[in-house]
């Protein structure tokens, strides 16, 4: 029954994503920054982390789950360092995200001839 949650919520994340791509002339960069501001507004707010409960990889893999976890990082940060936290609570809670994106994406460059767009 877990896959099955995490099918509905991620599904309807993205579809509700690719509605907002189809129906608006936004561009794709500016929907990924409005999906992760989005993220930690309803972390923030306390919405999304009963929802990452019920879904599971569902709702923390979407762009939505890293603005929560930027938000989470970023709130514990600044418990423990105070104001200084805001810098740096979201490096610490991404980095493993991050640094492998970078790992897999240069994996990927070696094994696949990229090209540059003309």
């Amino acid at each position: 029954m877990d896959y099955v949650k995490a099918f509905l919520v991620g599904g309807c994340i993205c579809a509700l994503t690719q509605i907002l791509m189809e129906k608006t002339k936004m561009m794709p960069g500016r929907i990924m920054v409005l999906l992760v501001c989005s993220g930690a507004l309803l972390g923030a707010v306390g919405i999304y982390q009963p929802l990452i409960d019920y879904a599971g990889a569902g709702a923390s893999v979407p762009l939505l789950g890293f603005g929560n976890t930027l938000w989470k990082g970023i709130k514990e940060a600044v418990d423990e360092s105070g104001l200084l936290g805001i810098f740096m609570g979201g490096f610490q809670a991404s980095a493993v995200g991050i640094s492998a994106a970078l790992v897999f994406g240069y994996l990927a460059s070696l094994v696949f001839e990229p090209k540059m767009k003309s």
